[in-house]
């Protein structure tokens, strides 16, 4: 499980591309085909019907999720592009949404300890330079016992699709960091996550899964391989 960039020069390089990219993409982002046409548009309301307490989300975007969560969650969200956070405050005001939106990088996240009760990454993790650091700091920032929340896009069951996945991959990793076949569920459990629930769907395309922070008091540490639940459909 190898991620793009390890060094901090070499994080900040490819921040610096993924700051570009989004900014010039961000007018356009919400008409994204892939997600209507290929991924299906039910589970970001899934992901975000899971979230409880303080929340934060990474890689916020420009708020395509606002609608979904829950009224009583105190939202925070961080973006690296400032581009995608202007369209994210004017949908959050334009539902009346309560929310904390700063900048913030996935690597660094801005937060101690033990700050949230839920952490949610949708469609994001893909394209986060050291995905691994990533889930090291979503660990960090949650109590124990917290939530982490993930939804991306993976490496097909079928192999005709993966195969065109990998051959897009060779495209999309250089010019914008973006992985097609990144697994992510095997990244969260090395980074110390016990998997609550769990499902891909779309010829397997999707991954979606639910994981907790162990508990720090000895004996109540959950166990990884949770048993799959029922998709939404």
């Amino acid at each position: 499980m190898r991620s793009e960039s390890r060094g901090a020069e070499g994080r900040a390089r490819a921040n610096a591309r993924q700051r570009r990219t989004y900014a010039k993409e961000a007018a356009t982002y919400d008409d994204d085909p892939w997600e209507r046409r290929l991924l299906g548009t039910e589970h970001r309301a899934w992901c975000c019907s899971q979230a409880l307490g303080n929340t934060l989300e990474v890689a916020i975007g420009t708020g395509l999720n606002l609608p979904h969560y829950p009224s009583d969650v105190r939202l925070t969200g961080i973006d690296l592009t400032p581009e995608m956070l202007e369209r994210a405050r004017a949908r959050a005001a334009s539902l009346e949404r309560r929310v904390t939106l700063q900048e913030g990088d996935a690597h660094d996240l801005p937060f101690a300890d033990g700050t949230f009760d839920t952490v949610v990454c949708t469609y994001a993790l893909c394209s986060i330079p050291d995905d691994v650091r990533a889930l090291r700091e979503m660990m960090r920032v949650l109590r124990p016992g917290g939530s982490l929340i993930l939804l991306d896009h993976t490496a097909s069951t079928v192999r005709l699709l993966s195969w065109l996945q990998r051959a897009l991959e060779a495209v999309s990793r250089p010019l914008k960091g973006e992985h097609w076949t990144r697994r992510p569920m095997p990244r969260v459990q090395a980074a110390g996550f016990a998997i609550r629930a769990h499902d891909r769907l779309r010829a397997g395309v999707v991954e979606r899964l639910v994981a907790v922070k162990p508990d720090t008091e000895p004996g109540t540490e959950q166990r990884a391989g949770g048993e799959p639940f029922e998709a939404a459909r």
